[in-house]
């Protein structure tokens, strides 16, 4: 299993962003997002980041936060 990794900078989660983390899940089904010092003061804000792209990527994707950095994992049936 092969490990994807991406960055949320100062820009935060845009559609553009999204759109790329799809592409990511193509080829592996975790993928690691490191949220960089710009884009957050504190871990509440990783885990707003976490909940936002879960939001918006759908009920097949869940999210666990660990330090500065979000876990996305897809999987084959939505998640309640």
């Amino acid at each position: 299993m092969t490990l994807s990794k991406m960055q949320i900078g100062k820009g935060g989660v845009t559609d553009n962003f999204i759109s790329t983390l799809k592409t990511y899940f193509k080829k592996s089904r975790v993928v690691k997002i490191a949220v960089l010092k710009s884009a957050r003061e504190s871990k509440e804000d990783v885990k707003k980041y976490a909940e936002e792209i879960v939001k918006k990527l759908g009920s097949k994707y869940t999210s666990r936060t660990l330090g500065f950095a979000i876990f996305l994992k897809k999987w084959r049936k939505a998640r309640g």
